[in-house]
C-alpha cells in the first residue's frame, strides 16, 4: 500500500532537491522522512530499526555532498531505505521487499546511487577504498567515497583488511562508523567493550571538544598556525588522545564521537571532512529505532517485525484454526538444548545470529556452552575446528549464504582435518524477501565436493531432530544439515531422536510409472504432487534422499534398474547438486535413464516469497506434476512402442 509522504517530503525526489532545503528546515525533514518509513513499513513489511537509527545521517550526507558524483557504500544494506526514499524511489517503496518490487537492499542496477550491492556486511570499506583508489588513478581529487558503516559490522574480518590497506593508501576516504551497540542482536566483542568505553567517558569527550576548539583557533591565526596546530596533535597524540588510538594507529584521522541524530552538526562535520584529504573515520553515536519508542526499546524484536499497527505497535499475526508446524530454526534452538543435556561435549556457536537462528536459547540456559562471536564467520568455522580438536562437539549455526564466507575455513580447518563439526545451514534454499544476498542456493553443491564431508537435509521437524541426534555421535568428521527459512510441516514435532544410517535415504511412496528424488524440506511439494498424480492416474514413486553426500548407492541400483524416467528435485542450485549427483552415478554405472533436474537454475534468483521463487524456477508441486506427466506420458509411449 502506498503512503502519503509529508508536505516537505513531497517536494524531494532526488538529493538536488534536498539541497534546495533551508539547513533550518532539515530537522523537520528528517521527521517526515522516519514518519514516511513507519508509515510503509508497518503496511507492507520489511527492515525497521536499522533505517531509523540513520536518517539524520542519510539526509546530512545527501544534503552536504555532490551524490551521486560523491559515493555512498551502505554496510548493511537495511540501513538504506531512507537513502532509497530520497534517491528516486519514493513512489516505489511500497513495493519494497516484494516480488518484482524493489530491491531491500542497495542495488546497482537499481538506482546509480547505489553504488555498491550489499547484503552481507562489512564490505563497505574495501568497497569505497576500491572506488577511491579508481578515483585517484583518474585524476578525480575531489571526489568523497563514504563507507557508512555499524559497529556490529566493523567486527568482521573483512572490515579490519579494508582499514588495514586504507590506511596507508593516500585516497579520499571516509569511514562513518554507525555506533548503536547493536547488530540484530546486541553487539559482542573487545571492539564493542573499545567503542563503549570511549562514547561513555565524559571528560575524556570533553577534553576532544577543548582541544579541538584550541585547534581551530589557533589555526586561524596566520600562516605559521598549520605547522603550530601538527605539532600540537603530534604531542598529544601518544599521551592524552591514547583512547582513539586503535585508529589512529591504522594511520585513519579520527573524529568523534558525535550525535548521529543532531542532522544540522551532521551536515557540518560531513563538509568540513571533505576538506581534508586522506582516510578519515568519524564516530557517530546513534540509536537503532529511533524515533518510534518501542522499536528503540526493544531493538531486537523490531530489527524487521513483519506487519504491526503503527498506534498500538501490535505486531500482526495470522491467525490458524489448527496448529501451525513451528519454525525449522526453533526446532533446531529447542533440539540442540535437548542434545546438550545428555551430551556434555556439545557446544553451539553462531556469528552474530543468537535470535536468528534460535541458539539464544542454549545462550540463556547454558551460557558457558554457546557463543556468539560477532559477525565473524571464518572465525565461527575455525573456532569450532579448535573447539573439535578438543573432543567438543561444535554444532556451527551459519546461515547458508553466510557460510559462503567461510569456505576456506571449512576445508583448510575441518575438513583436511576429519574434525567433527557439525554444521547446520539455516535459511538453505530460497530466502525470500532479502533476495539474492541471501538465497541459500549453493550450499549442496559446494559442500557435496569436499572430502570427508557428509551433507545432509531433512524433508521436516523430525528429520532434522534425528539427524541433529545422528551427527553429535563420536567420530562423525565434518557434518552438514541444511534447513530452510520458515516453518516446517508437522506442528506434532517433538517426537523420540532416532539414529539415521549415515547415507540412508526413504521411501516415500510407491509407484510404477516415473521416480521422483527429492531431498529436504522442497520434498513436501513431490507429496502433493503425487497426490494430485494418483487421483488421476499416475502412479510415481517418490524417495527422499535425505543425504547427497554419500548417496544411498543401494537405492540408486534399484531405481535405476526400474526407472527408465527419473525426475530430481532440490531447494538449491541445479548446477553441482543433488540432480548432478544422480546424473554422475547414473553415468558411473552405465545407467540410460532420462533425467529432469528441477531446481534453482544457473541465474541470479531476485527477491521474492518462497513459492513465488519456486514457482518461478519451476520446482514447486505443479512444475513437478507437469514434468511428471511429460515423462509418464513418454514412457507408457515408449513401452507400446517397443
Amino acid at each position: 500500500m502506498e503512503v502519503k509522504a509529508g508536505k516537505l517530503l513531497e517536494q524531494i525526489n532526488y538529493p538536488s532537491d534536498l539541497r534546495k532545503l533551508k539547513e533550518d528546515d532539515l530537522e523537520l525533514f528528517c521527521t517526515e522522512l522516519r514518519q514516511f518509513i513507519i508509515d510503509t513499513v508497518s503496511v507492507n513489511g520489511g527492515h525497521f530499526g536499522s533505517s531509523l537509527g540513520v536518517i539524520e545521517l542519510t539526509v546530512a550526507l545527501h544534503y552536504a555532498l555532490n551524490t551521486p558524483y560523491d559515493q555512498l557504500v551502505w554496510d548493511v544494506g537495511h540501513q538504506a531505505y531512507g537513502h532509497k526514499i530520497l534517491t528516486g524511489r519514493r513512489s516505489q517503496f511500497h513495493t519494497n521487499r516484494l516480488y518484482r518490487g524493489i530491491s531491500g537492499f542497495p542495488k546497482r542496477n537499481e538506482s546509480e546511487y547505489d553504488t555498491f550491492g550489499v547484503g552481507h556486511s562489512s564490505t563497505s570499506i574495501s568497497a569505497a577504498l576500491g572506488m577511491a583508489v579508481a578515483s585517484q588513478y583518474k585524476g578525480e581529487k575531489n571526489r568523497q567515497h563514504v563507507a557508512v558503516i555499524g559497529d556490529g559490522a566493523m567486527t568482521a574480518g573483512l572490515a579490519f583488511e579494508g582499514l588495514n590497506h586504507a590506511g596507508i593508501e593516500n585516497s579520499n576516504i571516509l569511514v562513518i562508523l554507525n555506533d548503536n551497540c547493536m547488530s540484530i542482536d546486541p553487539n559482542v566483542g573487545a571492539l564493542k567493550e573499545y567503542l563503549t568505553d570511549i562514547t561513555t567517558s565524559k571528560s575524556y569527550n570533553r577534553f576532544r571538544d577543548d582541544i579541538s576548539h584550541v585547534l581551530n583557533k589557533i589555526s586561524e591565526m596566520g600562516p605559521n598556525a598549520h605547522e603550530i596546530v601538527k605539532k600540537i596533535e603530534k604531542s598529544i597524540k601518544g599521551s592524552l588522545l591514547k583512547r582513539s588510538n586503535f585508529f589512529e594507529a591504522l594511520k585513519f584521522r579520527y573524529f568523534g564521537p558525535i550525535d548521529g541524530h543532531d542532522v544540522k552538526h551532521l551536515v557540518k562535520v560531513i563538509r568540513d571532512l571533505s576538506e581534508i584529504p586522506g582516510p578519515k573515520l568519524l564516530h557517530c553515536v546513534t540509536v537503532k529505532g529511533k524515533g518510534y519508542a518501542l522499536a528503540e526499546k526493544d531493538q531486537t524484536k523490531w530489527h524487521s517485525p513483519g506487519l504491526f499497527d503503527k498506534i498500538t505497535g501490535e505486531i500482526k499475526r495470522n491467525n490458524y484454526d489448527k496448529p501451525q508446524a513451528p519454525k525449522y530454526q526453533d526446532v533446531f534452538g529447542y533440539t540442540i538444548v535437548e542434545l546438550a543435556r545428555a551430551n556434555p561435549k556439545i557446544m553451539g556457536i553462531t556469528p552474530a545470529m543468537p535470535s536468528g537462528c534460535s541458539l539464544n536459547i542454549m545462550m540463556k540456559e547454558m551460557p558457558q556452552r554457546a557463543f556468539d562471536v560477532g559477525i565473524a564467520e571464518q572465525h565461527a568455522v575455525t573456532f569450532s575446528a579448535g573447539l573439535a580438536t578438543q573432543g567438543m562437539i561444535p554444532f556451527c549455526n551459519i546461515y547458508s549464504s553466510f557460510m559462503q564466507r567461510a569456505y576456506d575455513q571449512v576445508i583448510h580447518d575441518v575438513a583436511i582435518q576429519n574434525l567433527n563439526v557439525v554444521f547446520c545451514l539455516d535459511r538453505a534454499g530460497i530466502a525470500g524477501a532479502d533476495g539474492p544476498t541471501h538465497h541459500g542456493a549453493y550450499d549442496l553443491a559446494y559442500m557435496r565436493c569436499i572430502p570427508n564431508m557428509i551433507v545432509s537435509a531433512p524433508m521436516n521437524e523430525e528429520e532434522l531432530r534425528n539427524l541433529m541426534f545422528t551427527a553429535q555421535h563420536d567420530d562423525m568428521g565434518p557434518f552438514s544439515i541444511r534447513y530452510p527459512r520458515g516453518n516446517g510441516v508437522m506442528p506434532e514435532w517433538k517426537r523420540p531422536l532416532n539414529f539415521i544410517p549415515i547415507g540412508k535415504a526413504r521411501k516415500i511412496c510407491g509407484g510404477e510409472d516415473v521416480a521422483i528424488l527429492t531431498i529436504g524440506h522442497i520434498g513436501n511439494e513431490a507429496v502433493k504432487a503425487c497426490l494430485e498424480l494418483n487421483a488421476e492416474g499416475i502412479h510415481p514413486a517418490h524417495y527422499d534422499m535425505r543425504f547427497v553426500k554419500p548417496l544411498d548407492e543401494e537405492l540408486l541400483h534399484t531405481v535405476f534398474k526400474n526407472f527408465k524416467k527419473i525426475i530430481t528435485v532440490e531447494d538449491g542450485c541445479v548446477t553441482g547438486g543433488m540432480g548432478s549427483a544422480i546424473a554422475e552415478f547414473m553415468a558411473d554405472h552405465n545407467y540410460a535413464a532420462k533425467i529432469i533436474r528441477l531446481g534453482i537454475p544457473d541465474s541470479i534468483v531476485e527477491h521474492g516469497e518462497q513459492p513465488e521463487i519456486w514457482d518461478e524456477c519451476g520446482y514447486d508441486s505443479e512444475a513437478i506434476i507437469k514434468n511428471v506427466k511429460k515423462l509418464a506420458i513418454s514412457f507408457t509411449t515408449n513401452s507400446i512402442a517397443s
